[in-house]
Order: structure tokens, then C-alpha cells, then sequence
């Protein structure tokens, strides 16, 4: 006998919206995975398809019946907000790795929304004040995403997997960076695509002021240096 999660006429749906079911399913993922593509040819062709995996479940919203955003935050690269700024066409999808399989596929048009830009508070308000994703020197920008289709499929060739722990890597190495010195990093590594294509619009470095809580970090190591209360002078 077939387990209950396995019920006929439950996988491959395209729905019209996004329900209160699929939004619990996004609010359970601890992941989730974004592909673009550029066009480089007149026929559409060329470039490099890109894949990201998303981590902090705090930092994907749903805005609307088809609309989501998603806090990017500091990488190495800038394939998706180059490939968007080009053509906008972008495809994320969340898979379920616990004992229910299910894959969802959530197609649609983005647009970047920059730190400081019109309708940059209004959609960071969506998310939480706390957090992972909460973290300001993190922050490059906010994809919003109008969906013009959304699907399921089964993922029952998927393994399961249990979850360990959300890295606080990425935070942590942000928090310890001045604002300039994240600036200067981004201006090298995000301001164009790997096919060359315009990506991050990146500020000049000295024009950049930390965030307070950045502010409030460099302020605690030079107090400690000075006063010799460091953990490495006890």
C-alpha cells in the first residue's frame, strides 16, 4: 500500500495563486534554489545559465497571491541581478528534503530593489526585524518577483534530509566589515556578470557610512584593544 503522501492527483498542478497551503510549504523550506539566464544573441541564445541556492529562511516573503521578494545578500558574484536587469525573467523553486516530497516552481519577472532607492523601506518592512537576514551590512538589494505561473511537481526521487543548523557565516564576516570595505568588494566582484553584462550598482567606497551595527562592533574592538579587556588579553 502506497504512503497517504502519495495520493494520486496531488503533483504537476499549476495554480492560480499562491494559497495558504503553498505559503506554509515556502515558510517550512530552509532553502531554496534561483535560476536566470542572460540573452546574448538576437535568437535568445548564449551566456551562462546561473543556479544560486538561497539559505536563512528569513529572507524569502510572500508579498501578494503572485507576488514574493527576497532579501539577496553579500556574494561572490552578481549573476542574478545582472541577468534580471537585462532581461527580468527568473524561476525559484523550493523542494522539500523531509519525509512529504514535493517540488515548487514559481516563475515570473523580477526587479531590483537597491538599499536607499524608492521602494526600498517599504519592502524590507515585509521582512523580519530579526534574524539572519536582518542584518543591514548584508543587504545588497530585494528581488521582487510578479509570478505568471506557479507549479508543483513530485520530488519524489529526492532524498531526506534532516537540517543541522543555518550558517552564521555570511552574517558574522559582514558584521566586522566597515561599510567602505564592503563597497570596495562588491565594486570588484558584483558590478558585472560573467558575460560581461551590468550588475550591481555599487556606491563609491568612501562615500559609504557603516551601519550602526557595524559602528557599534568596530567601537567594542578598539575599546577592548585599548583597555586590554580583550578575550586574548585575559
Amino acid at each position: 500500500m502506497s504512503p497517504s503522501y502519495l495520493g494520486e492527483g496531488t503533483m504537476g498542478k499549476v495554480y492560480p495563486e499562491l494559497d495558504e497551503r503553498l505559503r506554509k510549504f515556502i515558510g517550512k523550506q530552509p532553502v531554496f534554489f534561483v535560476a536566470t539566464a542572460p540573452c546574448l544573441r538576437n535568437d535568445g541564445d548564449g551566456g551562462h545559465v546561473n543556479l544560486s541556492p538561497k539559505g536563512y529562511r528569513d529572507t524569502f516573503a510572500v508579498l501578494g497571491p503572485r507576488r514574493v521578494a527576497y532579501i539577496d545578500l553579500t556574494g561572490s558574484g552578481a549573476e542574478t541581478i545582472a541577468h534580471l536587469r537585462q532581461n527580468g525573467k527568473i524561476t525559484i523553486m523550493f523542494c522539500s528534503f523531509d519525509r512529504e516530497p514535493k517540488i515548487l516552481r514559481l516563475y515570473g519577472t523580477g526587479r531590483i530593489v537597491l538599499p536607499g532607492a524608492p521602494g526600498w523601506a517599504e519592502a524590507a518592512a515585509r521582512f523580519p526585524a530579526t534574524g539572519y537576514g536582518s542584518n543591514p551590512a548584508s543587504r545588497r538589494a530585494i528581488i521582487v518577483v510578479d509570478l505568471d505561473r506557479i507549479a508543483d511537481s513530485c520530488g519524489y526521487a529526492v532524498p531526506q534530509m534532516e537540517l543541522a543548523q543555518e550558517r552564521d557565516v555570511l552574517v558574522r564576516s559582514d558584521e566586522r566589515k566597515p561599510a567602505a570595505q564592503l563597497a570596495a568588494y562588491r565594486a570588484e566582484k558584483n558590478a558585472v556578470s560573467i558575460d560581461g553584462l551590468p550588475a550591481l550598482d555599487v556606491p563609491d567606497a568612501a562615500s559609504v557610512p557603516d551601519p550602526p551595527a557595524v559602528r557599534d562592533v568596530r567601537a567594542a574592538e578598539r575599546a577592548s584593544r585599548g583597555t586590554g579587556t580583550s578575550p586574548a588579553a585575559d
